[in-house]
């Protein structure tokens, strides 16, 4: 399994931590302070080695379906005006991770991207409508063939790292990497409501670069 690079630092530093600690302990005779030391520094780098966990994915289909940007469960699915970089009515997909969801954020259609930006802000619940612009958070806009697309990773009340590893003019294929959301939190994707047929409602689970959110209607393919 491949394990996203930001990681290890996280993975190896809990393991030693516990392993360090843990011996310190038993050298002064402290044998169950000791084996909880252990035990937990084992625990945690299992659980970071399982949270940066960066399996490979296919996009199926063809380029008409656009692709979810993350794993997790489909909060919202609703219509709005995007003023800012779309500059269009738009739909607006949110989907909330879990801790045990795949962190590895993907792209959900190929194209440019034009605009790379990151916003300092406030960490309200992200089950918010008002988190997608006052919380802090990445926007990554991507011109695609005949259409755009823009994915928002949003920071929670707790979760307070999104990084994307992308620059501007940079080409992607669908179902690409491009960034991750450190402990969880939300990602909003945004299609130019003219463009596309919603594939998924409220409720639904979805996989970053499988599950087929929305479609291009004919002619924008």
């Amino acid at each position: 399994m491949r394990i996203v690079k930001c990681g290890w630092w996280l993975i190896i530093g809990l393991l030693l931590a516990g392993v360090l600690s843990g011996a310190v302990c038993h050298y002064f005779g402290l044998l169950k302070t000791a084996a909880a030391l252990y035990t937990t520094g084992v625990v945690l780098c299992a659980f970071m080695v399982y949270f940066f966990r960066d399996p490979e994915r296919t996009a199926q289909g063809d380029e008409s379906l656009l692709m979810a940007g993350a794993d997790g469960l489909v909060r919202n699915v609703e219509v709005l005006r995007e003023e800012t970089y779309l500059k269009a009515d738009a739909v607006r997909i949110s989907v909330f991770l879990s801790p045990f969801d795949v962190h590895v954020n993907r792209i959900p259609m190929g194209g440019t991207v034009t605009k790379l930006a990151y916003t300092p802000g406030a960490h309200l619940g992200t089950y918010l409508n008002s988190a997608s612009e006052h919380n802090e958070h990445s926007a990554i806009l991507v011109e695609g063939n005949g259409t755009r697309c823009l994915v928002k990773q949003i920071v929670g009340p707790i979760v307070r790292r999104v990084v994307y590893w992308l620059v501007e003019d940079q080409k992607l294929v669908r179902g690409e990497r491009i960034g991750m959301m450190k402990f969880g939190s939300r990602l909003d994707t945004y299609f130019v409501k003219a463009d596309v047929d919603v594939l998924v409602k409220k409720g639904d689970r979805v996989r970053a670069g499988e599950t087929p959110i929305a479609q291009l209607r004919r002619g924008k393919a």
